[in-house]
């Protein structure tokens, strides 16, 4: 009886060894993300956000900092926009969400032809409260909290980009 207790779990290893899935940062994995993304050099983002975001994704695409030549160029637009939810009968509003929403296209250093776009979007709420101080900083929060997600989602799709096996043979 207890033979039969792991046959689930290794139908589903096959089942997913089949269809062919790797995962996507796995340095045994045929096609490997991660060194292609110390080859992308992120532009300046214009505004605070931007200067966030550029620093969550340096971090996010070169963790050690390698000083590699730039093979990829990154140039990303980022937009903020705040709506009030749960709002109460003497109509103030207790809770809004944030949303920053950044598009992102990826182009050859050398020829400058584009590769790759996408737009990714990241909402976050925070509360609205009777003091000011206390809703900026809640408002600051939330904002810290969109960008990392975000370039974590940016940092995502393209690993899913460099993971394809055409995109491989390119580079």
């Amino acid at each position: 009886m207890s033979l039969f207790k792991g046959t689930p779990f290794l139908i589903g290893l096959i089942i997913l060894q089949a269809c062919g899935f790797r995962p996507l940062y796995s340095e045994g994995a045929q096609v490997s993300a991660m060194p292609e993304f110390a080859r992308i050099k992120v532009l300046p983002i214009p505004d605070r956000i931007g200067q966030q975001l550029r620093n969550h994704l340096l971090t996010a695409l070169n963790p050690t900092q390698r000083n590699v030549r730039a093979q990829f160029i990154m140039k990303t637009k980022v937009n903020e926009s705040i709506s009030s939810l749960a709002v109460k009968k003497s109509a103030f509003a207790t809770r809004a969400n944030l949303t920053l929403t950044a598009k992102f296209s990826l182009s050859d250093s050398t020829g400058g032809k584009r590769l790759f776009s996408n737009s990714r979007s990241i909402t976050v709420s925070y509360n609205i409260l009777n003091s000011e101080f206390a809703t900026l900083m809640a408002l600051k929060n939330a904002r810290q909290r969109a960008v990392r997600e975000l370039s974590q989602d940016i940092r995502t799709q393209l690993g899913v980009y460099f993971s394809r096996p055409q995109t491989a043979k390119n580079n």
